[in-house]
């Protein structure tokens, strides 16, 4: 399957399926919400739009508006 970034989080709002994968744009990681985030202690099966708002990319350190949709 070719997966492609889609619209950001702003663009894309409250509309996030639980289950929705996201990638930063500057550096590409992909925030999978099976997994959680070990880096910041985000337990898994917490959703993109369920993360609290200090969060920001475990990589890059960008904030939660760099990130796309992957669809």
């Amino acid at each position: 399957m070719n997966e492609t970034p889609g619209g950001g989080f702003e663009a894309s709002g409250s509309r996030l399926r639980d289950d929705t994968v996201m990638e930063c744009k500057i550096c590409w990681y992909r925030y999978q919400p099976e997994q959680g985030d070990d880096y910041w202690q985000i337990e898994p099966g917490t959703p993109f739009s369920q993360l609290p708002d200090h969060w920001r990319c475990p990589q890059c350190d960008a904030a939660r508006q760099q990130f796309l949709v992957v669809v």
